[in-house]
């Protein structure tokens, strides 16, 4: 695996080594990939804190959930979830990721 730089995620997906069913990818600076991944369990307080998202290497989360590999390369400004039966990922089109695409 190439290195992408580093992604951040919630300490519940990998301290419990729960599956992704949420992420995302802002725009990266530097060694940052933009990626951003949770369970979907997280409520807005939780991911709120600054000690419950932290930094991690990619490899770290693909030892956890192999099913996030095939969208490593996605576009910045995507974003997926997993369907219902959680066999795959689809993409969120209406994500808002608090800025203007078009300023981009």
């Amino acid at each position: 695996m190439r290195n992408i730089g580093f992604v951040m995620a919630s300490r519940m997906l990998v301290e419990e080594r729960k599956l992704v069913r949420f992420m995302y990818r802002e725009k990266g600076e530097g060694n940052d990939s933009g990626w951003r991944f949770f369970t979907g369990e997280e409520d807005q307080q939780y991911v709120d804190d600054p000690d419950n998202i932290k930094i991690y290497d990619i490899q770290t989360i693909l030892d956890i959930d192999k099913s996030i590999r095939p969208y490593l390369d996605s576009a910045e400004y995507s974003a997926f979830e997993k369907d219902e039966d959680e066999k795959c990922f689809r993409m969120v089109e209406d994500f808002d990721f608090g800025r203007n695409i078009e300023e981009a």
